[in-house]
């Protein structure tokens, strides 16, 4: 088992910031169409992150013409050009989901102004 925990350290990104659950993130995906290379901007809320080290994955969900779209990111994969944090939310549960049903003002996230 020492030798999974070694191999999946040395996948472990160090560069990218902390996020959390009900943080608003942009997240900048390297998006490969035949021979060409081009970085794609998915800005939304976190509304869910799973599993641990090398493993973890976050779900992010914005609106899109009014049709709400999540998609999920494998937290360590090398296709995440840029992560960053634009606003810290302040929830109280470890996953979102309630957000699914909500629209407007209901469905926003208080900001957390002491981080």
């Amino acid at each position: 088992m020492d030798i999974i925990r070694a191999i999946e350290e040395e996948q472990i990104n160090k560069d990218l910031p902390e996020i959390s659950v009900g943080d608003t993130v942009q997240v900048y995906y390297r998006i490969i169409e035949g021979s060409r290379e081009r970085v794609q901007l998915f800005e939304g809320t976190v509304i869910k992150i799973q599993g641990e080290s090398s493993r973890k994955t976050f779900t992010v969900r914005r609106l899109s013409y009014g049709v709400g779209v999540e998609r999920t990111f494998l937290l360590n994969s090398p296709r995440i050009a840029e992560l960053k944090v634009t606003r810290k939310g302040k929830v109280r549960r470890s996953k979102l989901y309630y957000i699914r049903q909500r629209q407007g003002k209901s469905a926003k996230v208080k900001e957390r102004t002491n981080y």
